[in-house]
């Protein structure tokens, strides 16, 4: 969703030098401080007497090839790293798109496109986290040093201080069969309902979703798309062409299909799974999470965004979870509702200067099919109360993530975000 921000003041963060001197500002002011990187996942909006901290100049990847790690600084988005893994055979847990920011998708969880099922939550293979907290000290944070804030910082999102570096694992993944498979819209029950047997069955190696899309009439948009429903299905699999066919033919011979793209392709190539639009644009965008793809959530769906519907919603994904991303890891973190089968995510494109008449476009959807429970990595801005933000938790994640917040943030500076209050 677009947000606009009125801060008072903007720092232009090159480096942990100029985090730490914002950070001690606003605290001698009595000011709250919010941070931006790449604008993806905004909350609310920072106002007049927010100290702003913008780190997209800090812009350093290190890789260790040795321990298949790489260190990133907080401005990094995912297309550098895997760019730069890629030259070294490896690969990171990223998200669809190459322009989404690393640090702010890691502390909120981080679910891949292309590995997620594989290999769980982003933030269940992090290292070593550096973060200015309330005091503008920095502390280079491990499950050694402090495993307190090392649990919270890995799905309580930007509530403790603003981190400048991150180090986590790598993955010897060098090539994917995937792709995505486009359907005519008039066909939407028989591919939504190929794709819920497909699903059911899918080893933990294949990570797949299906998107229903509206998308508009304008030459930028592929030809078959053009002011018409089409219903995709996004595929990612961690093995042999071979297998793969075997895998995908059903859904290949569920309907008509307007495009294949499905192939075997390098790491470096996954983001033309999605295909995400690299120009950014007002949305109002709202999210579910469903312990299964059942018939009536099928119905709700096919009801509110199949071919006869009218609705203004332009886009809605339901992405597989399970797998590793159903498992604990190996270092416990505040990434909760693993049971989750699936996530749902509705958004609406809309004119910039008419966000407010369309804010609750997507709830007829996502109040229809959620059991009311929420994730930290799947809050919009409509999910800013801090009501919404304490469903994202169980009660005793929530109580570990408020005592790190009274110990490290009191004052709450850290609140221009889905926010954990500390303690009265």
């Amino acid at each position: 969703m677009t947000v606009a921000h009125h801060p008072h003041v903007i720092v232009g963060a090159t480096g942990v030098a100029d985090v730490q001197a914002a950070v001690r500002f606003a605290r001698d002011l009595n000011l709250p401080v919010a941070v931006l990187n790449t604008g993806h996942g905004p909350s609310v909006s920072a106002s007049e007497e927010t100290v702003l901290i913008t780190t997209r100049r800090m812009t350093g990847v290190r890789i260790d090839s040795v321990k298949k790690t790489v260190r990133v600084e907080a401005g990094v988005r995912w297309g550098q790293v895997v760019e730069e893994a890629a030259k070294v055979g490896l690969a990171p847990l990223a998200g669809s798109s190459p322009q989404v920011g690393v640090v702010g998708y890691t502390l909120g969880g981080g679910v891949s496109i292309a590995l997620g099922r594989a290999f769980g939550y982003a933030a269940d293979h992090v290292q070593e986290i550096e973060v200015v907290t309330a005091d503008g000290e920095l502390h280079h944070v491990t499950p050694d040093s402090d495993a307190d804030l090392f649990f919270a910082l890995r799905g309580g999102r930007g509530n403790f201080g603003v981190v400048t570096a991150m180090e986590f694992s790598l993955f010897p993944v060098r090539e994917l069969y995937a792709g995505a498979l486009h359907f005519p819209g008039d066909n939407a029950r028989e591919v939504l309902q190929a794709y819920g047997r497909f699903a059911s069955k899918a080893p933990d190696e294949l990570t797949s979703s299906i998107v229903f899309l509206r998308a508009p009439d304008l030459p930028f948009v592929p030809e078959f798309m053009r002011g018409k429903l089409t219903v995709s299905i996004r595929i990612s699999y961690l093995g042999s062409a071979h297998d793969g066919e075997s895998l995908v033919a059903p859904l290949r011979a569920a309907a008509p299909v307007l495009a294949d793209t499905v192939t075997m392709m390098p790491f470096s190539d996954m983001a033309s799974i999605a295909n995400d639009p690299t120009e950014p644009g007002a949305a109002v965008e709202h999210f579910a999470m469903l312990d299964e793809l059942s018939p009536s959530a099928m119905e709700a769906i096919l009801d509110i965004v199949g071919p006869d519907s009218d609705t203004r919603i332009t886009m809605v994904n339901v992405a597989h979870l399970g797998g590793a991303l159903g498992m604990p890891p190996e270092r416990a973190n505040a990434v909760g509702r693993r049971d989750a089968a699936f996530s749902l995510f509705a958004l609406t494109a809309v004119p910039p200067n008419a966000v407010a008449a369309y804010k609750n476009v997507g709830l007829e959807l996502t109040d229809r099919v959620t059991s009311g429970r929420k994730h930290p990595g799947y809050l919009s801005p409509a999910d800013a109360s801090v009501e919404s933000v304490r469903l994202a938790y169980d009660e005793p994640t929530y109580e570990r993530l408020q005592a790190a917040k009274t110990l490290h943030d009191p004052r709450n500076m850290f609140r221009c975000n889905h926010n954990i209050p500390p303690r009265a």
